[in-house]
């Protein structure tokens, strides 16, 4: 199947080819022909199958070819489509998919979310646009500013459901749906389908169409997964060795605490590394900063906690490193998916300590398998260390509201990893003239799916 056999509109197609893309993933295959339809769309998709554009190109072509509601009294646009999604960074790489593919309709958009002013974002606002991504926190500011008009919404979308109710935002979620209208389409991705999520689904969503992907909490099979088992006071030595022997050039690595991000960042520049962490308590400048640095190769080491790295898209990425096993086993299939996308190869590393075995065994007992362990010379455990008590949970861990505003949860950033940013402070854009920009987009045909 390719992208002109989905009954898009000529002017999105256009944009997709110019982006290089000729051949829909499986999710994008079957999730935009449902969305095309009208229904509302349960889908099942882990990050980098490409559900971003699964979602963005569907919601574009509807837009541009039903009618035009009235505006409102001011004259502005209504917003007809409005996307939340649990983190900064991933509400400005789906605005950012939104502006590549529809830089030929007659269409606007803009991202808000906290962390930065909230003034721009309203004089946006007040201009009116037709497509809104946002996090929850930050648009219930503008709701109880009276700033936001969402009476018009044709077309919801909940990005990362799962990881959303996970952050606690599911009473903020409930105040949003109270105020949209009865009757619109309603889109729910989520990476699993826990108990949790099947309520929301319920209570959401109406005889819904239903797609998944992948396997629930699998593990991609391209990825080469190992252990290294090392003593708690040698990560930190084992990392930058295997960094410098091995030549690796673009690494990710989490870490379980922001204080743990900071104090390895610390360690390796001393070690001639270039680092940079990326958590809740940075602010946004420095997360952008990172993260596009790191996209273009001038930094060698990013050091993330969850969900700070939730939804980070980089092409070619080769290595995934858990610093820290993470506390939620399902973070583990998470973490890894963020190399080896689309068929292409590549590698995550486990460093492990005493104090981590039952987690491994949780990991392992999740994926159904066991992972290869090899111990690295020169960094031999001690066999006889005992287990020490963990730190179980950061503060922007799983579980946890963001304490740093409102709705502004750490990962996509006001400049995604390779995106033309939407202003310092959420600007609204109309389409056009990003044809250079490299959205979370559709799968290039025998390359990679995003």
């Amino acid at each position: 199947m390719l992208f002109t056999d989905l009954g898009l509109a000529e002017g999105i197609v256009r944009a997709v080819t110019e982006s290089g893309y000729t051949t829909p993933t499986p999710i994008q295959a079957q999730a935009i022909p449902a969305v095309l339809a009208g229904g509302d769309l349960l889908a099942g998709a882990q990050t980098g199958t490409g559900k971003t554009a699964g979602f963005t190109l569907p919601i574009l072509h509807r837009l541009a070819t039903t009618g035009v509601p009235h505006a409102s009294k001011t004259g502005a646009r209504p917003i007809r489509a409005l996307v939340l999604t649990p983190t900064r960074e991933l509400a400005a790489q789906v605005e950012e998919s939104v502006q590549t593919y529809g830089k030929y309709l007659n269409l606007n958009s803009a991202v808000i979310f906290g962390g930065v002013g909230i003034n721009p974002q309203i004089k946006m606002l007040k201009h009116g646009v037709d497509i809104l991504v946002a996090t929850p926190g930050r648009l219930l500011d503008h709701m109880q500013q009276g700033t936001v008009n969402l009476t018009k919404v044709e077309i919801l979308v909940l990005d990362e459901a799962d990881r959303m109710l996970d952050m606690g935002f599911i009473k903020d979620i409930r105040r949003v749906l109270a105020v949209l209208p009865k009757t619109r389409q309603n889109l729910l991705f989520s990476a699993t389908f826990s108990n949790e999520i099947k309520a929301l689904a319920d209570g959401l969503l109406n005889s819904p169409a239903m797609i998944e992907v992948a396997r629930r909490n699998s593990t991609v099979e391209v990825i080469e997964q190992k252990i290294h088992p090392v003593d708690r006071d040698k990560k930190h030595p084992m990392l930058a060795h295997l960094i410098k022997t091995n030549n690796w050039s673009q690494v990710l690595v989490f870490t379980r605490t922001k204080h743990g991000a900071n104090k390895l960042v610390e360690q390796l520049e001393k070690d001639g590394i270039s680092g940079m962490a990326i958590h809740g308590n940075k602010s946004q400048s420095a997360r952008t900063r990172a993260l596009s640095e790191f996209k273009d190769g001038s930094l060698q080491v990013l050091v993330a906690t969850d969900i700070a790295a939730r939804g980070i898209d980089i092409d070619q990425l080769p290595h995934v490193v858990n610093y820290d096993l993470p506390n939620v086993p399902e973070d583990y299939v998470h973490r890894i998916g963020r190399t080896g996308r689309a068929g292409a190869t590549g590698e995550a590393v486990s460093l492990v300590c005493v104090d981590e075995l039952d987690m491994l065994k949780d990991i392992e007992k999740l994926i159904k398998r066991k992972l290869v362990s090899e111990v690295i010379p020169g960094f031999e455990p001690d066999l006889n260390a005992k287990p020490q008590p963990i730190q179980r949970r950061s503060n922007d861990a799983a579980g946890r509201r963001p304490q740093q505003g409102r709705g502004n949860a750490p990962a996509k950033s006001a400049k995604a990893p390779g995106a033309k940013p939407s202003g310092p402070n959420g600007q609204a854009r109309s389409f056009g003239g990003n044809a250079n920009a490299r959205p979370a987009a559709p799968h290039r045909s025998g390359g990679r799916g995003r």
